[in-house]
């Protein structure tokens, strides 16, 4: 009697289970309807899509096909989080909301990718770190969607030491140099939701160690070193998705400050980032937040940069737009205190005061960073 009741409550649970695996994928959310379900979803924090995957079928498909990013987007519901790697294969997603840490998986690569010199950038829902292996370079995709790394992604002209920004599910890439270490002028675009890489018009200038941005709807690529005796450039370029057409910008790069006997090519690229279509620089050597006055196309200093936003020549110190705020990350590389400080400031609301966000242990300073917005 009793094995045959346990029999009919296995079978009543399981019946339970499939009707909700099968359930109207048109409701979503039973009673009230697919529309008011995904208006639902779509304003959930997507720290919380993974559990929301696990309740039926249709909530996965939503969310795995990334159906439901596209729906954000479209909506102009966008969080940003940042992905950090502190360790050469490591990386770990921040969350400035809920100031939570959240580790991805490892990333499985040979000896060669794992000590030569990487870029990354997140575009859609995906997060691309590029590198070498032996002679080759190579593209590692983490996918939000999957929580799986691959590889085998190759872009037309394949570089490193380029400048590169995303504007939603596209970005480009431009600049740095071939294997033999030749400044490039070429650029291309990617496409996450297609996976295609498109050749662009080549800039005016080759140069390499630059940086990239998107601001008022333009791509432009800031400073860099170029010609056979790596001159470090001064100008910038504006790219038209429209036109598709290049145009120099001078004095866009931030100055480097005066007196140092650094080579151009020690130096990190220009560290800049853009919030609400306003360019902000980090000078490492003074410590100060500068700000580009588009019109008169001039440097200002408009305040400080936070206490521990240690760097060697710019080098382990990140600098990103989140969202309407600035994200500062660094640390002391080799102390007994072992940290870095994630801080951040909201531009709109004055001068720089920053906030910490929170404090990471690591043996190490900032290798590559990150800010998906999804």
């Amino acid at each position: 009697m009793c094995g045959f009741g346990s029999m009919s409550f296995v079978h009543q649970s399981s019946n339970r289970r499939r009707a909700v695996d099968n359930s109207d994928s048109d409701s979503l959310i039973h009673g009230i309807g697919r529309d008011n379900s995904i208006s639902c979803l779509i304003r959930c924090s997507r720290a919380d899509y993974r559990t929301i995957a696990s309740l039926n079928r249709s909530f996965r498909s939503l969310i795995q096909s990334g159906e439901l990013y596209k729906l954000r987007r479209k909506a102009g519901i966008i969080e940003h989080w940042v992905y950090i790697s502190c360790h050469l294969l490591e990386w770990e997603a921040f969350d400035p909301n809920r100031r939570r840490w959240m580790p991805l998986p490892k990333m499985h690569s040979n000896e060669c990718f794992f000590f030569s010199d990487k870029e990354s950038l997140a575009v859609g829902t995906e997060l691309l770190v590029f590198g070498k292996e032996v002679m080759s370079n190579v593209i590692y995709r983490y996918s939000l969607l999957t929580n799986k790394w691959s590889s085998g992604m190759r872009m037309n002209a394949p570089r490193c030491l380029f400048g590169s920004a995303s504007l939603g599910e596209i970005a480009i890439i431009a600049g740095g140099c071939d294997s033999k270490g030749n400044a490039l002028s070429s650029a291309e675009l990617y496409n996450s939701e297609t996976g295609n890489w498109q050749r662009l018009q080549n800039m005016l200038k080759p140069r390499k160690m630059c940086s990239g941005v998107f601001m008022d709807g333009k791509f432009y690529v800031i400073g860099g070193v170029g010609g056979s005796d790596s001159k470090l450039l001064t100008c910038g370029e504006e790219y038209n998705l429209a036109t598709e057409i290049w145009t120099e910008i001078p004095n866009m790069s931030p100055s480097r400050s005066s007196g140092t006997d650094t080579p151009a090519t020690a130096e990190a690229p220009p560290l800049v980032a853009v919030v609400d279509n306003v360019l902000y620089a980090a000078d490492y050597a003074t410590m100060e937040v500068r700000k580009y006055d588009k019109e008169r196309r001039e440097w200002h200093s408009v305040g400080r940069l936070p206490e521990r936003a240690a760097s060697m020549n710019g080098w382990g110190l990140a600098f990103r737009a989140c969202g309407h705020r600035l994200i500062c990350i660094g640390g002391p590389r080799a102390s007994g205190e072992g940290f870095i400080e994630v801080n951040s400031w909201v531009p709109s609301k004055g001068p720089p005061e920053w906030i910490l966000l929170d404090r990471k242990q690591s043996a190490s300073f900032v290798y590559n960073c990150a800010v998906m917005g999804c």
